[in-house]
């Protein structure tokens, strides 16, 4: 290979590894339900207060020295905790409210994005069906384009563990 062919193709190259994540998505839902045998009611108090999150706080699961800290009001819009653990630190606020239907969250992970977290309560014969979803957007970086491509995995597994400790908290409450 002679040395501007070699100069071409690494060029290609850089240019291909440059502009391929801007072919990725500019955003990425990952999404976990579970049926829940509790009325909506009770799951709906569960997820709006912060306190009560705990309970089925997934990263606690992992992070036995999570710390979390709540924020002056204890439960509905403006409602919240910061946390600092091994899997990282920032906040999470309640930022809308259907009363017994749904609760959105903003997580402000600072540098790494503010995604937006939603639990959707649905009644059914066996309880309750929750969805547990989370937005992240990425816009035009590169590098939030190329971590959603793992978030699936990543979030998806930790939601799955959530909905398992939700049910158990529900549970033992009864």
């Amino acid at each position: 290979m002679t040395i501007s062919a070699a100069i071409i193709t690494g060029g290609v190259i850089l240019t291909a590894i440059i502009t391929l994540p801007f072919a990725l998505p500019a955003s990425k839902t990952v999404e976990r339900s579970a049926i829940i045998n509790a009325d909506r009611e009770t799951l709906y108090a569960m997820i709006a207060s912060p306190k009560a999150y705990q309970k089925f706080n997934p990263y606690r699961d992992t992070d036995p020295n999570l710390k979390i800290e709540y924020m002056e009001i204890e439960s509905g819009i403006g409602a919240g905790f910061s946390f600092k653990g091994k899997e990282g630190q920032g906040t999470q606020t309640v930022t809308a409210l259907e009363e017994n239907k749904k609760v959105t969250m903003l997580i402000d992970l600072g540098s790494l994005g503010k995604p937006v977290q939603t639990f959707t309560l649905t009644p059914t014969e066996n309880g309750t069906q929750i969805v547990w979803s989370t937005k992240s957007e990425f816009g035009m970086n590169p590098i939030g384009r190329v971590f959603g491509l793992f978030l699936e995995k990543m979030l998806g597994e930790t939601y799955e563990r959530g909905l398992k400790n939700m049910e158990k908290a529900v549970t033992s409450a009864a």
